[in-house]
């Protein structure tokens, strides 16, 4: 097909346009000033081929040699009547634009580019045919002016030729149509009369050729046509249009104007994606600023966490003091005495009691930092609602999801120091001394109880048997004992409680310091929930960052391309 790398460089060019409308699309770019969305209709505006010539010279003919198939009908007889504008189009059909005037629209590939003007014979009989054939002439690419071989000298021809418009005259290409019915020679001969003939009549000599554009319309309707093809003369001709029309400065400034344009809008394109890259990085800073603000909220609560565990520690004191109490009334010597016989397990009830206290104490400054904590969060994230929604254009939810979604990391918060608290008071080993003391207390008890009993017994013996006065020396030896057993208890019961009091506060700072990693943890755990509640905004900007790199890549093959088409150029 001639004048197909002329088609391949648009092809390109087009493709490369329509990409960039696409990229400028997905990088909301406005390229309308330098790329209009109609670009490509300008590039694909078809060339115009003309066709003048007596009455089957060949026009018909030549235009199908040229498109390798039947478009014009052809015949021996004039066929021809009327100026036929051939183009293409979904179906064949005939609009009339004048009564010598003929549209035809035909579903050709050839017509998308090509649009052919076939004019009834310069010697017609119709009347006005050269009316109407004149003026479309300047508007054509080329006028093909269609000379039988068999006489070039027909005088309508010649008086037609002369009256072409002297701005469309440039446009003329002789044609010696029907060469295969002459040898060499002759033809040679033939061209050369017509030189002469045209200096005469028009002071200029055209292109000339001599083809057999049936033979080329064989040629290429046949899979082995090469060399009829070249015997068609053809070849030179169409290599003609496709230098002359194809490759014309006019075309070649055309191609130059929009591919200069679309380089303008690449640049538009350029800046954009610097631009959204640049954003996207300021936005990537901004996250990570919000995270800062984020760990600046938690270190609030850490470094005023030596004030809460002051609290933790006062909260200790009392509950050791409230226990100490517990006890020395457990200690009593009633009691003492009853649990003699019953083995009761003071220490253990000790230590359950204490930690009951603590637990719940501890779990109430948790809940009260629990909600200070949520409370922070809040405030904070309504103001960083509006900054996302101004800097990013990302809509964050408001507090009600914010409280709902830190709800559990909030109730884990409390449950984690509770349990804390109770680790703590396990770690501390409250009831072990505790239990050796009572320990002791009850051996010495149950020594005073047994001597005391034992003498009572002695005593009630002598005095059955009539020993009055032994009996009551040894009831006094009995009361002695009791009244030492009583002394004992009350001074081990002091001593006890002291004991256990001073030990229990002792570990008032070991327990804290345990408290406070559990405490550090369980804030971090909180506002690490806190922090994801920004995944949505960071998904959105890997979105974007990842959308803007085959924008890049999309842009680097454009350009590139464009530069190729700007060296073809």
């Amino acid at each position: 097909m001639f004048g197909e790398r002329y088609f391949a460089l648009r092809e390109r060019l087009c493709g490369v346009i329509s990409g960039i409308h696409a990229l400028a699309l997905d990088t909301h770019t406005d390229i309308t000033g330098q790329l209009p969305d109609d670009a490509g209709s300008d590039l694909y505006q078809p060339f115009v081929l003309a066709a003048c010539g007596e009455t089957n010279s060949g026009k018909s003919t030549l235009f199908n040699g040229l498109a390798g198939q039947e478009i014009c009908k052809a015949n021996v007889l004039p066929e021809t009547r009327v100026v036929g504008i051939y183009q293409h189009g979904a179906t064949r059909r005939d609009i009339e634009r004048d009564p010598l005037l003929v549209e035809k629209q035909i579903p050709i590939d050839f017509l998308r580019d090509f649009h052919l003007i076939d004019t009834p014979g310069t010697n017609s009989k119709i009347e006005g045919h050269e009316e109407v054939t004149l003026p479309l002439l300047p508007s054509a690419d080329l006028i093909f002016v269609v000379f039988p071989i068999s006489n070039p000298w027909g005088a309508a021809t010649w008086n037609f030729v002369s009256r072409i418009p002297a701005e469309a005259f440039e446009k003329v290409v002789y044609i010696i149509q029907q060469c295969d019915q002459r040898g060499p020679k002759d033809i040679h001969v033939t061209l050369g009369h017509m030189k002469d003939l045209s200096l005469k009549r028009t002071g200029m000599v055209p292109r000339m050729f001599a083809v057999s554009a049936k033979s080329a319309l064989d040629s290429k309707q046949l899979e082995e046509g090469l060399a009829l093809f070249k015997a068609s003369g053809i070849e030179p001709l169409e290599n003609f249009i496709s230098e002359e029309i194809c490759y014309s400065r006019q075309r070649r400034e055309r191609l130059d104007t929009w591919r200069y344009r679309s380089s303008l809008a690449l640049r538009e394109i350029e800046d954009r994606i610097e631009e959204q890259t640049r954003i996207l990085n300021d936005q990537g800073h901004f996250i990570d600023s919000i995270e800062q603000e984020i760990e600046g909220i938690r270190e609030q609560f850490v470094i005023r966490l030596p004030q809460h565990l002051s609290g933790v520690a006062e909260v200790f004191q009392i509950a050791a003091v409230g226990v100490s109490k517990v006890l020395s009334r457990r200690l009593g010597a009633l009691r003492s005495i009853v649990r003699l016989f019953t083995n009761g397990k003071a220490s253990q009830d000790m230590e359950t009691l204490f930690a009951k206290r603590l637990e719940e104490s501890v779990r109430s400054v948790a809940e009260d930092d629990g909600t200070e904590v949520l409370r922070a969060c809040c405030v904070h994230w309504e103001d960083l609602r509006e900054r996302v929604r101004e800097t990013m254009h990302v809509e964050l939810g408001d507090s009600a999801e914010l409280e709902e979604t830190l709800s559990a990391p909030r109730k884990h918060f409390v449950n984690r120091l509770q349990t804390a608290a109770r680790s703590g008071i396990g770690s501390l080993k409250v009831r072990t001394q505790l239990e050796k003391d009572l320990r002791r207390r009850e051996v010495a008890l149950k020594s005073f109880t047994f001597t005391t009993l034992l003498f009572l017994t002695i005593a009630g013996t002598l005095g059955a048997c009539g020993l009055q006065l032994i009996a009551v020396i040894i009831s006094c030896i009995a009361g002695i004992f009791l009244t030492l057993g009583i002394v004992a208890a009350w001074l081990t019961r002091k001593s006890i409680r002291a004991d256990f009091q001073d030990r229990l506060l002792d570990t008032c700072d070991a327990f804290a310091s345990t408290l406070r990693a559990d405490y550090e943890e369980a804030l971090r755990l909180v506002f690490q929930e806190y922090t994801e509640c920004l995944d949505g905004v960071r998904k959105h900007l890997i979105a974007e960052k990842q959308a803007v790199e085959p924008r890049l890549t999309r842009w680097k093959e454009l350009f590139l391309t464009l530069k190729a088409i700007e060296q073809d150029i």
